[in-house]
């Protein structure tokens, strides 16, 4: 069950790897014309649901594995912290990306919210990276 388990989980984290390069893929939007702005907004609101399931398939692994082993309480919290963090601002992000699409579609310029959704990614990027720091790394007891 837990070979099972860790499969499940690092098949997670691959799903959530999307947001490794959605700074880059974000960071594109500013060159491209209008029509180009909306349709790489459009799957970047698709990866991002993506993400968001393979976040619960993370939870529900994670906290199978948690239990299963002898963790310090800090990294059980900072991992929870990071979890939590990754998916409330994973979801806050979807917003800018909905806002790119209408506005493009209203003839509207949508620099404002390419520029959030670049912060937000910015913010995901350094804590899945801390995460999978935290994730190589834990702290026994």
């Amino acid at each position: 069950m837990n070979s099972i388990m860790i499969f499940l989980h690092v098949l997670g984290a691959g799903g959530v790897g999307f947001y490794l390069i959605l700074p880059f893929l974000v960071g594109r939007a500013s060159r491209l014309a209008g029509a180009g702005q909306q349709g790489l907004a459009e799957g970047l609101i698709a990866g991002n649901r993506i993400a968001q399931y393979f976040l619960i398939l993370q939870f529900l692994t994670g906290g199978y594995l948690i239990s299963q082993a002898d963790y310090t309480v800090l990294w059980m919290v900072l991992v929870i912290v990071l979890f939590l963090a990754i998916a409330a601002l994973g979801g806050i992000q979807t917003k800018p990306l909905k806002r790119i699409v209408s506005q493009i579609q209203a003839g509207q310029s949508a620099t404002a919210e390419i520029g959030k959704v670049r912060m937000f990614s910015f913010i995901l990027l350094v804590l899945y990276i801390v995460t999978l720091y935290l994730m190589v790394n834990p702290f026994y007891k």
